[in-house]
């Protein structure tokens, strides 16, 4: 996987990358809203995971009910907080890299259409 620096570096020493061209382009735009479309549901979600186990604990006593002996369901809802997370970082490292990979292309694709622009 190469990265922008490693473009200007090594691929291509004498062009710059006209960001500008970059961001302006169909293939860019299609791409945020592509990665909107991932960020804003898991984003939502977590939000909604998170706070309810406060909301919950302050006006309802529904979590309060034993499960297994003395284990009640805040518990388990409290450690289901931190697995959330866990799983939720883990696809958002592996989608981040996808995304990587894909602006990198993005990129890649305009200099060599001649939209990304040489140094003058």
């Amino acid at each position: 996987m190469s990265t922008v620096n490693e473009l200007n570096t090594d691929n291509q020493a004498n062009e710059t990358i006209d960001f500008e061209k970059v961001e302006q382009s169909d293939q860019f735009k299609s791409f945020m809203q592509k990665k909107k479309r991932f960020i804003i549901p898991y984003t939502i979600f977590f939000l909604i995971f998170y706070f309810l186990l406060p909301v919950l604990t302050s006006y309802t006593t529904f979590l309060n009910t034993p499960v297994i002996g003395d284990i009640s369901w805040v518990w388990i809802f409290a450690f289901a907080q931190f697995v959330m997370t866990w799983v939720l970082c883990t696809i958002y490292v592996k989608k981040a890299a996808a995304f990587d990979e894909e602006t990198d292309q993005i990129i890649e694709d305009q200099i060599h259409n001649g939209d990304g622009g040489k140094a003058s």
